[in-house]
């Protein structure tokens, strides 16, 4: 009895103890105050007391709970110094802010290079995906977000479109038939956490879960022998790493097994430094597991801090494609002679032998990609500086693409949550409302999402998620943020979208006086723009009769003389009363590329650049820092917590400041963040007021001008201040 008391006692003790250790952390965390403040400073106890904020308790679970997600550390999320000060600089002279950014992608650049000189571990997974392809089992690639989307284009924009080639080829087709299937369209699965309705914009919680990861594998049958192919940005997204562990779980249940077959068939691709991932468990557990094979793709910094959009997809966009398409040229390279495999797309240079394909020798030509696109950036300042001037003055945009479609897509939805935009509209928003919508050539929303997928619309079935959701999450505030989601991720939800030239579209949301329309066009389409009749001139001829201002982006393998005549065509075709046409070429050599990798990467380093640079103009942009980013997830709030701690600090620390109103402690990382959740609480609360407000600039402004003004400035006025002047020229009076 004694001994059991004493347990007890030991047991309450242990808990006072936890208890106080709590409390001690929370002080400094959230008040930043430790034994001793520095001499002639400004106790910094006082901000969330100024403000009137008591740190909610997501806010507490956050900082004390979620460390692992507070990722700052990682490279991926370093400034770079090519770029710091882009958005002053894309304000001033658009071209050279356009040239800044794509200075970046010559990372990407030099690290293909690199690659290329030692490609062992892409040669084994081409053999991987060629002795898949033979022996009829999946190929599976599945990323999150950025690198989700970037699944979806390996199945949709250059696996199905390939095939289908293949199989119009009757001779061709005759002879690969019985190697490869009559189903091989259906044998690469390009997944993404959330399925095609996270192609929209994120699903709140689900990134954040492994168990997602898990159930989406098992939810597309992916079996063990199938070779599997995890894309994180970062290396760190939970969702992908689940993907990768339950892939070696089903090889870890052979009684038999060797981790030296499954690094075979698993392969986890990332772009950050090994040293700068292991303090995060979830990445150790993938890095130093021997059954899977890491492919790491660091190339430094991203353009913009954080925006993994831009070089990290690129890089792993550009590898994971030119892997794919080496397997398949050396699986069709037995059965075809040099003529029909020049006719699908490989180029002369194929022969019947297993070194006709070579990865090393596609890495080598990611340049001509970037070359192109820099030769382009002159007019592409043209269209930059327009479409910046639509959006300022409240109009819209519309792009329209086919072939081009997805990468399109991808960079139009990927400003939602870079920018703190409107997501795409759905069809029952009374008006538009998001400042971009996307059309292609289909009649009703159920075609252009054919057009778009390659195949019908796939959701997630709430009811085979559901039950793990509730049972299987631990955290409360992911459990809830999951269930929620899941019921916005279902089949249902492709009806809620349409991309379509259906009358609904071209009359109702078509272009007016003051937009812009946006074509993009990738080889063989340059004939179809002056074709009359087609879908390209129809689109361009809405914009001419509505007064808007129009922009044609021809990604072409056409060189030389050809491409200004190429130009004029395009230009002789343009009729308005008041729009305005920009053209702008981009010269892509598209030979020896089956899978037109390096035109769709192109089109890609273009649109990021261009998207970027509009959103600078439009101040959304300071330095080179996301201050615009939605914090949607775990790993977005912690690098909105940095942008408000780092912007104030960097603000108290001018000598305009010390000099106006002396020294001050630095703002604590858990002040940042009770900052930024209860602007979140606010703006959600207020959807009309605030619009697209984002939280990491009103957080800045809220704190620094209540600090400035020594009173507790209310949300309204800080939220007049995020509209007007807004938080560049804000900060910008602060020096």
């Amino acid at each position: 009895m004694a001994r059991r008391a004493g347990a007890v006692a030991a047991g309450a003790l242990a808990t006072v103890a936890i208890v106080a250790m709590a409390l001690a952390v929370l002080a400094v965390a959230f008040c930043g105050q430790g034994p001793q403040a520095p001499a002639g400073t400004e106790a910094g106890t006082g901000l969330l007391k100024l403000l009137g904020i008591e740190p909610s308790a997501e806010s507490i679970d956050y900082v004390l709970t979620k460390t692992q997600f507070q990722l700052h550390t990682l490279l991926t999320e370093q400034r770079h110094p090519k770029t710091w000060p882009l958005g002053e600089r894309v304000r001033e002279d658009t071209l050279a802010g356009l040239r800044m950014l794509s200075a970046v992608d010559e990372d990407v650049r030099a690290k293909v290079d690199e690659l290329a000189a030692a490609p062992g571990e892409l040669e084994r997974a081409a053999r991987a995906v060629e002795a898949a392809i033979l022996g009829g089992r999946k190929i599976y690639v599945y990323g999150c977000g950025a690198t989700g989307r970037l699944a979806k284009q390996m199945e949709s924009a250059f696996w199905r479109p390939f095939w289908r080639r293949v199989k119009a080829d009757g001779r061709a087709w005759r002879k690969v038939e019985g190697r490869v299937g009559a189903g091989i369209e259906e044998s690469l699965v390009g997944e993404m956490t959330g399925a095609d309705r996270a192609l929209i914009s994120s699903l709140e919680g689900f990134e954040d879960l492994l168990l997602i990861g898990k159930l989406q594998l098992e939810d597309r049958g992916v079996r063990q022998g199938d070779v599997v192919i995890c894309v994180t940005e970062g290396g760190e997204t939970s969702s992908v790493i689940g993907t990768a562990l339950a892939a070696l779980e089903q090889w870890k249940a052979d009684p038999g097994y060797d981790p030296a077959r499954s690094r075979e068939s698993l392969y986890f691709v990332y772009n950050n430094p090994d040293d700068r991932l292991l303090p995060f468990e979830r990445s150790r557990r993938v890095i130093d597991e021997p059954g899977i094979t890491k492919i790491n793709l660091t190339t430094g910094p991203q353009a913009i801090t954080g925006s993994t959009r831009m070089q990290a997809t690129t890089i792993e966009t550009f590898v994971v494609a030119s892997v794919v398409e080496t397997a398949v040229e050396r699986v069709l390279a037995k059965a075809l002679g040099p003529g029909e495999m020049e006719r699908l797309g490989f180029g002369g240079r194929a022969r019947r032998t297993d070194a006709a394909a070579d990865v090393a020798a596609r890495l080598r030509r990611f340049g001509e990609a970037l070359d192109g696109v820099k030769a382009a950036l002159p007019e592409l300042a043209a269209l930059t500086e327009i479409e910046a001037a639509a959006y300022a003055a409240g109009r819209f945009s519309t792009y329209y693409a086919e072939r081009g479609l997805i990468t399109v897509f991808i960079d139009s939805t990927e400003r939602s949550p870079t920018f703190r935009l409107f997501p795409l509209d759905t069809v029952r928003e009374p008006a538009r409302k998001c400042w971009i919508q996307v059309w292609t050539k289909a009649g009703t929303a159920e075609e252009a999402w054919r057009a778009f997928l390659g195949r019908p619309f796939r959701g997630l079935a709430a009811e085979r998620y559901r039950g793990p959701f509730e049972t299987e999450v631990g955290d409360p505030y992911l459990r809830r943020a999951a269930l929620e989601s899941l019921k916005k991720a279902g089949d249902e939800q492709a009806e809620l979208y349409d991309f379509s030239l259906a009358e609904a579209n071209t009359a109702g949301r078509g272009p007016k006086k003051g937009d812009l329309v946006v074509l993009v066009a990738v080889t063989p389409e340059e004939g179809e723009l002056g074709r009359a009749g087609s879908s390209f001139a129809r689109v361009l001829e809405l914009a001419g009769d509505g007064g808007a201002d129009a922009a044609v982006v021809l990604v072409t393998d056409r060189a030389g003389k050809a491409v200004p005549a190429l130009v004029e065509r395009v230009r002789s075709g343009w009729k308005s009363r008041y729009g305005r046409l920009v053209v702008v070429p981009v010269a892509v050599a598209a030979e020896g590329d089956a899978f037109g990798i390096r035109q769709q990467m192109a089109a890609k380093m273009l649109l990021n650049a261009h998207s970027t640079a509009v959103m600078a103009k439009l101040g959304k942009v300071v330095g080179n820092t996301m201050t615009n980013v939605s914090p949607s997830n775990l790993k977005l709030i912690g690098r909105a917590t940095f942008l408000i701690q780092s912007h104030v600090n960097d603000a108290l620390g001018t000598a305009a400041w010390v000099k106006a109103h002396g020294r001050r402690e630095p703002v604590t990382y858990g002040e940042a963040n009770a900052v930024l959740y209860d602007a979140i609480a606010y703006l959600r609360d207020k959807p009309a007021e605030a619009g697209q407000t984002a939280e990491v600039a009103f957080s800045i402004i809220r704190i620094l001008e209540s600090l400035r003004q020594k009173r507790g400035v209310p949300r309204e006025e800080a939220l007049a201040l995020v509209k007007s002047p807004g938080l560049s020229p804000y900060l910008s009076s602060l020096r």
